[in-house]
C-alpha cells in the first residue's frame, strides 16, 4: 500500500503505517481544535518522532531535552496499536553485530587457515547457552515470559574451495524490563577473548572478533495501579491492562522521568504488512478517548 494515500473500504482505512501508527497521529491532530477551545488546567504536549523502527533513533534528542528540563510532562501516552487497550509494559531490545576475521587459504590446506565460519559457529553456540540462562528468569506478565536471544542474519564465505576469512552475524536480545544484559555481554566477550581468540591466533596472528551494537531501547514496566493508569482506563473506557510483545519509545520517556503508558488504535497484527489497515471503529474509539481526556484536562 502507498505511504501517502489512504483507501477506505469496508470499514477499514488502508495505507502504509495506518496501524503503526499514523491512525493515532491523525486522531490526535484532528482533536487539537477541541483542546484549543477549552481552558485547559495543564499544558498538552505533542511529541512526533521518526526512525522508531530502527532503534528509536529520532526520539532520543527529544528525550534528552526532557531530561535537561526543569519541568517535565506529568504523563505520556504512546499511541502504538494496542486495540485501544491500556498497556503498561513491554520488553527492551538490544541488537548486536559480530564480525569474525580468520585467515583464508585453499581448502586443500584447510588446517593452515582459520575458518571464520567455524569459529563464528562456536560463538553462536555460546549465544544459545546464554539464551538458555536468560530464560531461567521468568515473568508471567509477558509472552513469552522470559528474555529471548536469537541469531537472525549470518553471512560468510566466498567459495566452497576457500577457507572463509570473514563471517558476520547479527543477533538480538529481547529482555524483560528489569533484566540487565551486562553479565550476558561480559560472558560473551570473555568467551571470545579468553577461549577462541588465543586458538585462532595460534594459527593466524591477525585473527579478530569484534562486537558492534546496532540498536537498543529499554523496556517499559509501569504501575497498572497508579493514578495515571486509573485515569487512562477511564479515558479509553477499558480496564483490560496488559503487556505487549513489541517495543515502543515508552521506555525512553519513562527513563526521562515521565510516567508512560501505551494505548492506541489498531492491532500490530496488521502492522508491517502489504495490506496494512486500521479499522474505522478503532479510530472512533481513539477519538472518544481523546474527547474524554480533553474533558478531564478542562474540568
Amino acid at each position: 500500500v502507498p505511504p501517502f494515500a489512504l483507501t477506505q473500504r469496508d470499514g477499514r482505512c488502508y495505507g502504509r503505517g495506518s496501524a503503526d501508527m499514523k491512525g493515532f497521529l491523525a486522531c490526535v491532530l484532528a482533536a487539537i481544535p477541541d483542546f484549543l477551545a477549552q481552558p485547559l488546567r495543564m499544558p498538552l504536549h505533542l511529541a512526533f518522532s521518526y526512525d522508531e523502527e530502527v532503534g528509536c533513533l529520532g526520539v532520543r534528542s527529544l528525550v534528552a531535552h526532557l531530561q535537561a528540563s526543569a519541568e517535565k510532562p506529568a504523563m505520556c501516552i504512546i499511541g502504538e496499536p494496542t486495540e485501544m487497550r491500556p498497556v503498561y509494559g513491554h520488553k527492551g531490545k538490544l541488537a548486536m553485530r559480530c564480525d569474525v576475521h580468520g585467515h583464508a587459504c585453499h581448502s586443500a590446506y584447510a588446517p593452515d587457515g582459520v575458518n571464520a565460519i567455524a569459529w563464528a559457529a562456536k560463538l553462536i553456540g555460546r549465544l544459545d547457552e546464554l539464551g538458555e540462562q536468560l530464560a531461567l528468569r521468568q515473568d508471567t506478565r509477558f509472552d513469552p515470559p522470559f528474555s529471548t536471544l536469537q541469531v537472525g542474519v549470518i553471512k560468510g564465505g566466498a567459495a566452497l574451495n576457500i577457507v572463509p576469512q570473514h563471517c558476520q552475524f547479527d543477533f538480538e536480545i529481547r529482555h524483560l524490563p528489569d533484566v540487565s544484559l551486562d553479565d550476558t555481554l561480559a560472558s560473551l566477550q570473555a568467551y571470545a577473548e579468553g577461549e577462541l581468540l588465543p586458538k585462532m591466533r595460534a594459527t593466524a596472528a591477525g585473527s579478530a572478533i569484534t562486537f558492534q551494537p546496532l540498536s537498543q531501547y529499554p523496556g517499559l514496566l509501569s504501575d497498572p495501579q497508579s493514578a495515571f493508569a486509573g485515569w487512562l482506563a477511564q479515558w479509553a473506557e477499558c480496564e483490560d491492562f496488559s503487556t505487549v510483545a513489541f517495543g515502543t519509545e515508552g521506555g525512553l520517556f519513562d527513563e526521562a522521568g515521565v510516567a508512560t503508558l501505551v494505548c492506541g488504535p489498531g492491532s500490530m497484527e496488521q502492522g508491517h504488512k502489504a495490506d496494512e489497515f486500521v479499522s474505522e471503529a478503532q479510530l472512533e474509539k481513539c477519538a472518544q478517548m481523546l474527547k474524554n481526556l480533553c474533558r478531564w484536562m478542562s474540568a
